[in-house]
């Protein structure tokens, strides 16, 4: 039977407008949710902060309905490369090549442009309210809804509204988190960096200046960071630098506009272009030790800081909510217990303090600022066994597969591939022909023509799994999803398997082999999911 619940304002408060909270609307509006948004500030930010988004990130936006708007600011990476202080390449990513998402492995985005266009596709939705220029002073919470009371500051009028559920995005400083008395947990890393945003001359380009197209300056009298910043409109070329601060220097001394043309000097020249905007930043790694208190949840920096050197600080926050609000969304509707909100937690958590400890290690051989240690790590980057770069992390706990010795099964937890299809004629995007809120089984033709039979087809439909067959594109049907791109059948046979349960947000819940172990895996699907409320979600 649907959960009711109390009356309220909203179906959920967002507590923040910042990147991470107008992708949260967007998904909840898509969704059917009505919204309400407070922000202290009067305005979106105007000024660029991160610069990239990863595969993932550009493929949940596209599935989200936001594919125009991301597209509209985005750039693909080149190369990105470090060098040592003689200008040796220590190594290289080829970020251009591709990923198991069918794209780029990352893009460059220019943050005030990609938030513009957020911020006006929500002015275009019905169900989302925003307030400028209201900061969160109070929150409670009850057994059925929460409340949260806000101060207009221009009338310093108080008023508080109610919603089923609160996501506190309010960044690094979060009132949510504080008033929840949530610690956080640190990870052990700080260094501070100069961050300097560079607007080019109209027609300029990093190459006409000689410049790095991305990577990292190794040099241990200033590590710094080179990379692209996004384009506005108009095409002029936004070029982002980061500069470490060394242990003589101060915080003040930093951020002077001499210090900032000092540290330009080397690489560009006043009249080539506009300095946007410089600040000194505490790089740190944080992580909140309780993502959700009740009817209460965080998210993005609210539930975790982490250092730049991998770009993964708004991609992880788009994460949060990504994998958050297809999950509201079924405790919402009565499809599921609100103990489904614990799985948020469960996930995201380690993941992101694997990406942070990811991304310390990472910032731990830029920021050598002794000769000797820098010599040695180039000398060992410079070798024949140089380092190898660690695995992005996955899943390692939540709704996976695992089995009853704790084991999990093949390819759970990891994220799944897409790419290209052709489908009735058609060709896009996977995610263009399916139905991203539902759990998915995509089979190699073979294998389903093995395993679809009525008792399958059966399971299936009651476990609300829509059923994707895939085929080489050269001997594919009209009704089954030609592999145009080659991404989903090589990642099967890469990993062994001829099937792949895929959650909503994308990742596997289970890898299969034989018709014995999809049984299996559809089991211990069913089973985790009773624990939510399946019969509420079956009989809804």
């Amino acid at each position: 039977m649907k959960k009711t619940y109390k009356d309220t304002d909203f179906d959920v408060i967002l507590v923040g407008y910042g990147p991470v909270s107008k992708v949260a609307a967007l998904l909840l509006d898509r969704l059917g949710w009505k919204t309400g948004v407070f922000e202290r500030w009067g305005e979106v930010y105007p000024l660029p902060r991160a610069v990239c988004i990863d595969h993932e990130v550009y493929r949940l936006l596209h599935a989200g309905g936001l594919g125009p708007q991301v597209d509209r600011v985005v750039e693909r990476a080149p190369m990105y490369r470090w060098y040592n202080a003689e200008w040796k390449e220590l190594l290289h990513l080829d970020w251009p090549a591709g990923s198991v998402s069918g794209t780029s492995e990352v893009n460059f985005i220019h943050q005030p442009s990609f938030e513009r266009e957020l911020d006006a596709e929500v002015k275009r939705r019905n169900n989302i309210s925003v307030f400028f220029e209201h900061e969160c002073v109070g929150i409670s919470q009850h057994s059925d809804y929460a409340s949260v009371t806000v101060q207009d500051l221009v009338s310093l009028q108080e008023n508080t509204y109610t919603a089923k559920y609160v996501i506190g995005a309010d960044g690094a400083n979060s009132f949510v988190r504080e008033s929840l008395q949530i610690k956080r947990h640190d990870l052990g890393f700080e260094a501070d960096w100069l961050v300097v945003d560079y607007m080019l001359n109209d027609g300029l380009t990093a190459t006409d200046l000689g410049l790095i197209e991305c990577g990292q300056y190794c040099n241990p009298e200033r590590p710094t960071t080179i990379v692209p910043g996004g384009k506005i409109a108009g095409g002029r070329e936004n070029r982002r630098w980061e500069f470490m601060r060394l242990p003589h220097e101060t915080k003040e001394e930093m951020v002077t506009l001499e210090k900032v043309h000092s540290l330009l000097g080397d690489w560009i020249k006043p009249e080539q272009g506009e300095l946007v905007r410089h600040a000194l930043y505490t790089f740190r790694s944080l992580v909140a030790e309780q993502w959700r208190k009740g009817r209460f949840l965080l998210a993005g920096d609210a539930a975790h800081l982490m250092p730049p050197f991998m770009g993964q600080g708004m991609c992880a926050g788009l994460r949060d909510v990504w994998n958050l609000t297809w999950k509201l969304d079924r405790v919402l509707k009565g499809q599921a217990e609100a103990s489904l909100l614990d799985t948020y937690e469960q996930e995201r958590k380690p993941h992101v303090t694997d990406i942070i400890k990811l991304s310390m290690f990472l910032g731990n051989i830029i920021c050598i600022p002794e000769p000797e240690k820098a010599a040695q790590r180039d000398a060992l980057f410079l070798s024949d066994n140089p380092p190898e770069m660690q695995p992005f992390p996955q899943l390692t706990d939540g709704l996976i597969a695992r089995k009853e010795a704790g084991q999990l099964m093949p390819c759970a937890g990891m994220l799944s591939p897409h790419g290209t299809v052709r489908y009735r004629r058609r060709t896009a995007r996977l995610d263009r022909f399916t139905d991203c809120d539902k759990f998915k089984l995509l089979l190699a033709r073979d294998f389903a023509e093995q395993c679809l039979d009525e008792n399958t087809q059966e399971r299936l439909a009651l476990l609300d799994i829509e059923t994707v067959v895939v085929a080489d594109r050269i001997n594919a049907q009209d009704n089954e999803y030609a592999d145009t791109q080659g991404q989903i059948l090589p990642f099967m046979e890469t990993h062994g398997v001829n099937a792949l349960l895929v959650r909503p947000d994308h990742y596997v819940f289970a890898g299969v082999v034989h018709k014995a172990q999809l049984d299996e895996a559809l089991d211990l699907l069913a089973r985790q999911l009773e624990q939510f409320g399946i019969e509420a979600m079956l009989a809804a």
